[in-house]
């Protein structure tokens, strides 16, 4: 059987608009066939955003990542500081960046870590202070080293070209996307040529992806929760759901749905992430079915079952004197419950739940999963 690969597609389908890079024709359902890789996501080659943007933009580019940080309007906080002064809620500077890890990654998706290895810079810091937070020792405190963008660009390149990995990650970016810009823009001199993986919580400003256009290849957002009233309590944030809302939007604007070439490994488009929270599966519910209505239905999503409490969860209440609940202990004692914080998510998320944001999704139309690979290996 002959495969109908994305730049056939492209010369039927010019006039349904879409990204340039990847157009998409939806087939009804009875004509789907059960690929991985469904031929009008198939990509014959790849060429990375930011090896297409011309020398005038890049200049532009570099201009007003500059300009941001000396107003800093690159969330929803809105500090409007100057960097280069002092720090606001994300406590990073403006002329270097605190980095905790960077390294050939195995733990993301199998379509973005493929067989080498995602190439994973882990920012220390963010904009969002998740109580439940599965990096905290990363997210929440300075742990790392200061890198200059230049710096950050020629490991870019080391992790290319010694550690041979499919992509550069990351992760958690949102309140240093200036210096990613500066140092995107150095490393493609320096003869970067893998995608650009933006590793984000959605909580991010339509400033902010506005300079990420033209450099970024996949967005890869985490839909963490819908009622105002949750971010509020557990993300430390106002208004976290229309911000997302807006910040997926505006993503899948710029690069559309998840395309792959021949091996399976993702190159360009929106991969947006679910982690189910233990009590809140109808929030997953909303969330899943806002996503098939008003991006695509065609969106590759990650529905993810591996919460479990961290961070500040379980730990005494500031003003009580209760032990520690450790995370996958035996049952504490009632005494022990009262006196813990955020009693209601000190459990692993339940498979039931997990299973039910699944049918949600599928009721909504969504049918693009991230899934276990049947034959125990990588799904690719």
């Amino acid at each position: 059987m002959r495969i109908q690969t994305a730049s056939k597609v492209d010369s039927v389908d010019r006039t349904n608009g879409g990204p340039a890079s990847c157009r998409r024709h939806t087939p009804p359902p009875s004509l789907r066939r059960s690929l991985y890789l469904a031929p009008p996501w198939l990509l014959d080659e790849y060429i990375p955003r930011y090896n297409l943007i011309s020398s005038v933009d890049a200049a532009k580019k570099r201009s007003q990542a500059y300009a941001h940080l000396r107003n800093c309007n690159l969330c929803p906080r809105l500090c409007g500081v100057n960097r280069y002064e002092r720090t606001g809620v994300c406590l990073i500077g403006a002329e270097t960046v605190k980095v905790n890890t960077i390294a050939p990654h195995f733990g993301e998706e199998p379509c973005i870590q493929g067989h080498n290895g995602s190439g994973s810079v882990f920012f220390s810091g963010c904009n969002l202070r998740c109580v439940f937070c599965q990096n905290h020792d990363i997210a929440h405190q300075r742990n790392g080293f200061d890198l200059t963008p230049e710096q950050l660009a020629e490991w870019y390149i080391k992790l290319q070209d010694v550690g041979g990995v499919h992509n550069i990650n990351l992760v958690t970016p949102e309140h240093v996307v200036p210096q990613v810009v500066l140092s995107i823009l150095h490393a493609r001199e320096l003869g970067l040529r893998i995608p650009i993986v933006y590793n984000t919580s959605s909580f991010d400003s339509l400033q902010s992806l506005k300079l990420l256009d033209g450099l970024v290849d996949i967005y890869l957002p985490d839909f963490k929760v819908w009622e105002n009233s949750t971010s509020k309590r557990l993300l430390k944030a106002d208004n976290y759901t229309a911000v997302a809302m807006e910040s997926i939007k505006a993503m899948h604007a710029q690069v559309g749905d998840l395309c792959f070439t021949a091996d399976g490994v993702a190159k360009t488009g929106v991969l947006v992430r679910h982690l189910v929270m233990p009590g809140h599966e109808d929030e997953g519910k909303k969330i899943v079915q806002w996503l098939a209505e008003n991006v695509s239905k065609d969106l590759m999503i990650h529905i993810m079952e591996q919460y479990f409490p961290r961070a500040h969860v379980g730990k005494p209440k500031r003003s009580g004197s209760g032990k520690v609940v450790e995370p996958g202990g035996v049952d504490a004692s009632e005494e022990t419950k009262a006196n813990v914080r955020y009693e209601d998510i000190n459990r692993p998320v339940d498979l039931k739940e997990v299973s039910a944001v699944r049918a949600a999704a599928e009721k909504a139309g969504l049918w693009r999963f991230i899934e276990a690979a049947r034959h125990g290996g990588f799904n690719i």
